[in-house]
Protein backbone atom coordinates (compact mmCIF):
# COMPACT_ATOMS: atom_id res chain seq x y z
CA UNK A 1 0.00 0.00 0.00
CA UNK A 2 1.28 3.82 -0.63
CA UNK A 3 -0.18 7.00 1.19
CA UNK A 4 0.18 10.21 0.71
CA UNK A 5 -0.34 13.86 2.43
CA UNK A 6 0.87 17.05 1.67
CA UNK A 7 4.09 18.31 3.53
CA UNK A 8 4.64 22.34 2.45
CA UNK A 9 7.27 22.82 5.20
CA UNK A 10 9.89 20.58 4.26
CA UNK A 11 9.23 19.54 0.40
CA UNK A 12 6.81 18.84 -2.32
CA UNK A 13 5.69 15.60 -0.87
CA UNK A 14 2.31 13.69 -0.03
CA UNK A 15 3.97 10.95 1.97
CA UNK A 16 1.40 10.38 5.30
CA UNK A 17 4.14 8.75 7.83
CA UNK A 18 1.15 7.49 10.17
CA UNK A 19 -0.55 5.57 6.93
CA UNK A 20 2.95 4.14 5.87
CA UNK A 21 3.23 2.81 8.91
CA UNK A 22 0.05 1.50 9.59
CA UNK A 23 0.80 -1.49 6.50
CA UNK A 24 4.42 -1.63 7.28
CA UNK A 25 3.39 -3.48 10.37
CA UNK A 26 1.73 -6.21 8.36
CA UNK A 27 4.62 -6.12 5.86
CA UNK A 28 6.21 -9.31 6.77
CA UNK A 29 3.09 -10.82 6.01
CA UNK A 30 2.29 -9.84 1.92
CA UNK A 31 2.86 -13.32 0.57
CA UNK A 32 1.06 -15.43 3.28
CA UNK A 33 -1.91 -16.35 1.11
CA UNK A 34 -3.72 -17.22 4.81
CA UNK A 35 -2.33 -14.30 6.71
CA UNK A 36 -3.67 -10.82 7.15
CA UNK A 37 -3.36 -10.12 3.08
CA UNK A 38 -5.66 -13.25 2.81
CA UNK A 39 -8.43 -11.03 0.80
CA UNK A 40 -5.86 -9.59 -1.10
CA UNK A 41 -4.62 -12.58 -2.69
CA UNK A 42 -8.01 -13.16 -3.01
CA UNK A 43 -9.01 -10.49 -4.92
CA UNK A 44 -5.65 -10.74 -6.83
CA UNK A 45 -6.62 -12.44 -9.77
CA UNK A 46 -9.44 -10.90 -11.11
CA UNK A 47 -7.59 -7.46 -11.14
CA UNK A 48 -4.74 -9.38 -13.28
CA UNK A 49 -7.54 -10.52 -15.47
CA UNK A 50 -8.85 -7.16 -15.92
CA UNK A 51 -5.41 -5.48 -16.41
CA UNK A 52 -4.24 -7.86 -18.76
CA UNK A 53 -7.43 -8.06 -20.87
CA UNK A 54 -7.52 -4.11 -21.47
CA UNK A 55 -3.43 -4.11 -22.46
CA UNK A 56 -3.95 -6.64 -24.62
CA UNK A 57 -6.84 -4.83 -26.14
CA UNK A 58 -5.05 -1.53 -26.25
CA UNK A 59 -1.89 -2.42 -27.42
CA UNK A 60 -3.01 -4.99 -30.35
CA UNK A 61 -1.37 -7.79 -28.07
CA UNK A 62 -4.47 -9.92 -29.26
CA UNK A 63 -2.05 -12.83 -31.22
CA UNK A 64 0.78 -12.62 -28.88
CA UNK A 65 1.71 -16.11 -27.21
CA UNK A 66 4.57 -15.37 -25.42
CA UNK A 67 6.56 -12.63 -23.36
CA UNK A 68 3.27 -11.12 -24.12
CA UNK A 69 4.30 -7.52 -21.79
CA UNK A 70 7.54 -7.93 -23.61
CA UNK A 71 9.13 -4.32 -23.39
CA UNK A 72 6.41 -2.35 -22.10
CA UNK A 73 7.10 -0.48 -19.22
CA UNK A 74 4.99 -0.64 -15.95
CA UNK A 75 5.01 1.79 -13.07
CA UNK A 76 3.77 0.08 -9.56
CA UNK A 77 2.64 2.37 -7.75
CA UNK A 78 2.00 1.69 -3.74
CA UNK A 79 3.23 -2.17 -4.98
CA UNK A 80 3.84 -3.31 -1.21
CA UNK A 81 5.23 -6.86 -1.67
CA UNK A 82 5.10 -6.67 -5.23
CA UNK A 83 1.66 -9.21 -5.33
CA UNK A 84 1.03 -7.06 -8.96
CA UNK A 85 4.43 -6.30 -10.33
CA UNK A 86 5.48 -10.00 -9.84
CA UNK A 87 3.12 -11.52 -12.22
CA UNK A 88 3.44 -7.98 -14.52
CA UNK A 89 7.09 -9.12 -14.79
CA UNK A 90 6.42 -12.52 -15.59
CA UNK A 91 4.08 -11.32 -18.68
CA UNK A 92 7.45 -9.97 -19.98
CA UNK A 93 7.21 -6.16 -18.95
CA UNK A 94 10.11 -3.98 -17.51
CA UNK A 95 8.09 -3.20 -14.09
CA UNK A 96 9.31 -0.74 -11.21
CA UNK A 97 7.82 -1.06 -8.03
CA UNK A 98 7.67 2.23 -5.53
CA UNK A 99 6.34 2.12 -2.04
CA UNK A 100 6.93 4.81 0.67
CA UNK A 101 7.61 2.15 3.56
CA UNK A 102 11.11 0.66 3.72
CA UNK A 103 9.65 -2.47 5.03
CA UNK A 104 7.57 -3.07 2.02
CA UNK A 105 10.23 -2.76 -0.50
CA UNK A 106 12.66 -4.99 1.39
CA UNK A 107 10.46 -8.02 1.38
CA UNK A 108 9.22 -7.36 -2.38
CA UNK A 109 13.34 -6.88 -3.49
CA UNK A 110 13.49 -10.46 -1.13
CA UNK A 111 10.52 -12.00 -2.75
CA UNK A 112 11.61 -11.04 -6.35
CA UNK A 113 14.98 -12.46 -5.87
CA UNK A 114 13.74 -15.91 -4.66
CA UNK A 115 11.39 -15.90 -7.78
CA UNK A 116 14.54 -14.97 -10.00
CA UNK A 117 12.50 -11.89 -11.06
CA UNK A 118 13.71 -8.62 -12.37
CA UNK A 119 12.40 -5.83 -10.80
CA UNK A 120 13.39 -2.54 -9.68
CA UNK A 121 11.74 -1.62 -6.32
CA UNK A 122 12.64 1.85 -4.66
CA UNK A 123 10.99 3.41 -1.98
CA UNK A 124 9.70 6.29 -3.71
CA UNK A 125 6.64 8.92 -4.17
CA UNK A 126 5.50 9.37 -7.24
CA UNK A 127 6.56 13.14 -7.26
CA UNK A 128 10.08 12.18 -6.17
CA UNK A 129 10.54 9.99 -9.81
CA UNK A 130 12.15 11.89 -12.64
CA UNK A 131 9.10 12.60 -15.41
CA UNK A 132 12.19 12.18 -17.82
CA UNK A 133 11.12 8.64 -17.46
CA UNK A 134 7.79 7.28 -18.53
CA UNK A 135 5.64 4.66 -18.53
CA UNK A 136 3.67 2.05 -21.41
CA UNK A 137 1.27 1.99 -18.22
CA UNK A 138 0.58 2.65 -14.25
CA UNK A 139 -1.05 0.46 -11.92
CA UNK A 140 -2.55 2.93 -9.33
CA UNK A 141 -4.28 -0.45 -7.44
CA UNK A 142 -6.00 0.63 -3.46
CA UNK A 143 -3.93 3.48 -3.42
CA UNK A 144 -6.50 6.52 -4.16
CA UNK A 145 -8.65 6.05 -0.96
CA UNK A 146 -5.59 6.92 1.51
CA UNK A 147 -4.74 9.90 -0.77
CA UNK A 148 -5.38 13.18 1.22
CA UNK A 149 -4.02 15.02 -1.41
CA UNK A 150 -5.92 13.50 -5.22
CA UNK A 151 -4.89 16.65 -7.08
CA UNK A 152 -0.85 16.62 -6.55
CA UNK A 153 -1.12 12.30 -6.71
CA UNK A 154 -3.33 12.69 -9.81
CA UNK A 155 -0.67 15.15 -11.65
CA UNK A 156 1.99 13.22 -10.90
CA UNK A 157 0.54 9.59 -12.35
CA UNK A 158 -0.34 11.87 -15.52
CA UNK A 159 3.27 13.60 -15.47
CA UNK A 160 4.72 9.98 -15.95
CA UNK A 161 2.73 8.19 -18.00
CA UNK A 162 3.24 8.63 -21.65
CA UNK A 163 0.76 9.79 -24.53
CA UNK A 164 -1.82 7.38 -25.03
CA UNK A 165 -0.17 4.97 -22.14
CA UNK A 166 -3.19 2.94 -19.44
CA UNK A 167 -3.58 4.25 -16.53
CA UNK A 168 -5.55 1.37 -14.04
CA UNK A 169 -7.01 3.19 -11.01
CA UNK A 170 -8.80 0.39 -8.40
CA UNK A 171 -10.80 1.81 -5.01
CA UNK A 172 -13.93 1.93 -3.71
CA UNK A 173 -17.41 3.96 -4.27
CA UNK A 174 -18.75 5.74 -1.21
CA UNK A 175 -22.07 4.35 -0.96
CA UNK A 176 -24.20 2.81 1.86
CA UNK A 177 -23.41 -0.72 0.76
CA UNK A 178 -19.74 0.02 0.82
CA UNK A 179 -19.90 1.05 4.61
CA UNK A 180 -21.58 -2.29 5.37
CA UNK A 181 -19.25 -4.47 3.13
CA UNK A 182 -15.61 -2.98 3.16
CA UNK A 183 -15.87 -1.45 6.23
CA UNK A 184 -18.77 -3.69 8.88
CA UNK A 185 -18.48 -6.62 7.00
CA UNK A 186 -14.52 -6.84 6.11
CA UNK A 187 -13.60 -5.06 9.33
CA UNK A 188 -15.39 -5.70 12.48
CA UNK A 189 -17.14 -8.99 11.32
CA UNK A 190 -15.18 -11.32 9.07
CA UNK A 191 -12.08 -9.79 10.47
CA UNK A 192 -10.26 -9.60 6.81
CA UNK A 193 -8.92 -5.93 7.28
CA UNK A 194 -7.03 -4.52 10.87
CA UNK A 195 -10.06 -2.29 12.07
CA UNK A 196 -9.44 1.02 10.90
CA UNK A 197 -7.66 0.11 7.49
CA UNK A 198 -10.42 2.40 5.64
CA UNK A 199 -12.06 5.58 5.97
CA UNK A 200 -15.10 5.99 4.63
CA UNK A 201 -15.30 9.28 4.20
CA UNK A 202 -12.45 9.15 1.88
CA UNK A 203 -14.05 6.54 -0.61
CA UNK A 204 -14.45 7.99 -3.79
CA UNK A 205 -17.62 8.05 -6.35
CA UNK A 206 -17.06 6.98 -9.81
CA UNK A 207 -17.64 10.18 -11.36
CA UNK A 208 -15.94 12.52 -9.43
CA UNK A 209 -12.64 10.25 -9.87
CA UNK A 210 -13.19 10.30 -13.37
CA UNK A 211 -14.06 13.77 -13.00
CA UNK A 212 -10.78 14.53 -11.12
CA UNK A 213 -8.33 12.14 -13.50
CA UNK A 214 -9.90 14.12 -16.74
CA UNK A 215 -8.77 17.30 -14.81
CA UNK A 216 -5.37 15.89 -14.97
CA UNK A 217 -5.50 14.63 -19.10
CA UNK A 218 -6.74 11.27 -17.94
CA UNK A 219 -9.37 10.14 -20.10
CA UNK A 220 -11.86 6.65 -18.93
CA UNK A 221 -11.78 4.31 -21.19
CA UNK A 222 -13.48 1.33 -18.99
CA UNK A 223 -14.80 1.16 -15.84
CA UNK A 224 -15.87 -1.90 -14.30
CA UNK A 225 -17.18 -3.66 -10.81
CA UNK A 226 -15.63 -6.06 -9.15
CA UNK A 227 -17.81 -8.23 -7.05
CA UNK A 228 -17.54 -10.69 -4.05
CA UNK A 229 -19.50 -13.56 -4.61
CA UNK A 230 -19.35 -15.31 -0.90
CA UNK A 231 -21.30 -18.77 -2.12
CA UNK A 232 -17.89 -19.59 -4.21
CA UNK A 233 -15.06 -16.93 -2.35
CA UNK A 234 -14.43 -15.92 -5.79
CA UNK A 235 -14.61 -12.12 -7.08
CA UNK A 236 -16.07 -11.29 -10.47
CA UNK A 237 -16.34 -8.77 -12.86
CA UNK A 238 -20.04 -6.73 -12.56
CA UNK A 239 -20.96 -3.21 -13.80
CA UNK A 240 -22.01 -2.95 -10.38
CA UNK A 241 -19.98 -0.24 -8.91
CA UNK A 242 -21.53 0.17 -5.98
CA UNK A 243 -18.45 -0.97 -3.62
CA UNK A 244 -15.17 -2.03 -5.73
CA UNK A 245 -14.32 -0.59 -9.11
CA UNK A 246 -11.56 -0.18 -11.32
CA UNK A 247 -11.58 2.33 -13.65
CA UNK A 248 -9.20 2.02 -16.97
CA UNK A 249 -7.93 5.27 -18.69
CA UNK A 250 -5.62 7.14 -21.30
CA UNK A 251 -3.29 10.11 -21.39
CA UNK A 252 -4.66 12.56 -24.04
Amino acid sequence: MYFYKLNIINEMTTINKEEIQKFSNLADEWWDEKGKFKPLHMFNPIRLEYIVEKIKQHFALEGKKQNLLENLKILDIGCGGGLISEPMARLGAIVKGIDASEKNINVAKIHAERSNLKIDYKKNSPEELNTNEKFDIILNLEVVEHVDNLEIYLKSCSNLLKKDGLIFTATLNRTFTSYLKAIIGAEYILRWLPIGTHDWNKFLKPEELEKKMLNNNLKTLDIKGLEFNPIISKWKKSDNLSVNYIICSTKN
